[in-house]
């Protein structure tokens, strides 16, 4: 069992789709992602709250075995973000943002966090995820996520970052403008010799592609009748993937292409109810059963 620490944001969603509405509910990266990690290993969270930040949130992210250490309570109220998504559910419209305690966080990583296996820098500005691996010793495997308002206003510093990254996880369109390219192959081969030697790209209803040195892994997207809530999917996906890599310690090819299936199914939990209420249900036996369900959907014995 490798130890997984994630870096990102905790926050309060107010999210309205076709299916329903809610408000102030847990949301953030790092929130998602270590639910999702959860299952798989213990995962360290660092993020920052407000004094505003509701207790009922902060014992559920204990239950689950999320060490909170790393997590900082100020003066002041917790990020919060409004969005909506239409019929198509494939982007959301934001309709709010107030970053609160969040704009002036800096992640200050504690002593006990220094020497983390494995490290997730969940989507926020590049350069705090540097400053992160300024102030751990160097992991096994560093992951990140980003996003295109950072891809855009933030390019050379995230360039510089991606040097010092193992593993880049995002999605279709935020490939497409790091890479400068519409065809994902090109735009793989380009991210990859700016120094991620794997390349994740979440294509949503599509599924996933892995592109490796050697390869390129698909893994599809579940069938499914129910979705609710798409917010935070990526985020389980990055949990569940870097999760089972935690769990086995084993960092090889084929762990990757069972920890992409592993990420597809956090993801597909997630988005069958609002926030993280899904995942407060599931057991492991779930996760496990629909494991099973992604292998029959790909394989054809004897083909």
């Amino acid at each position: 069992m490798l130890n997984l620490v994630v870096v990102g944001s905790v926050a309060l969603d107010s999210v309205k789709t076709p299916f329903g509405e809610r408000h102030d509910v847990l949301g953030g990266s790092a929130a998602f992602f270590a639910t999702a990690a959860s299952y798989f290993s213990p995962v360290s969270l660092i993020a920052v709250v407000g004094e505003d930040f509701p207790e009922v949130h902060l014992k559920f992210l204990q239950m689950r075995g999320i060490d909170l250490t790393g997590l900082e309570r100020r003066p002041g109220k917790t990020f919060r973000w409004r969005g909506e998504y239409s019929h198509q559910l494939n982007e959301a419209r934001t309709l709010e943002t107030r970053l609160n305690v969040f704009e002036t966080f800096r992640p200050r990583i504690p002593e006990a966090y220094r020497s983390p296996d494995l490290l997730f820098l969940a989507n926020i500005d590049p350069e705090l995820q540097h400053s992160v691996l300024q102030q751990v010793k160097r992991p096994r495997l560093v992951a990140c996520d980003t996003m295109n308002f950072w891809i855009e206003h933030k390019r050379t510093a995230l360039v510089r970052l991606l040097q010092d990254v193992d593993a880049l996880i995002i999605n279709d369109g935020e490939a497409r403008a790091l890479g400068g390219d519409p065809n994902l192959v090109k735009v793989a081969r380009t991210i990859r010799e700016a120094g991620p030697a794997t390349l994740i790209v979440k294509r949503g209803e599509y599924g996933a592609l892995m592109f490796s040195r050697d390869r390129i892994f698909a893994a599809p997207a579940f069938p499914l009748e129910q979705v609710k809530d798409p917010t935070g999917a990526g985020d389980c996906f990055a949990g569940g993937f870097m999760g089972y890599l935690a769990s086995t310690g084993n960092l090889s090819e084929e762990a990757y292409s069972r920890a992409v299936v592993f990420g597809s199914v956090m993801a597909s939990f997630a988005v069958e109810e609002f926030s993280l209420d899904r995942l407060r249900q599931l057991d492991y036996k779930e996760i496990e059963d629909r494991f099973k369900a992604f292998k029959r959907l790909t394989f054809i014995e004897d083909l």
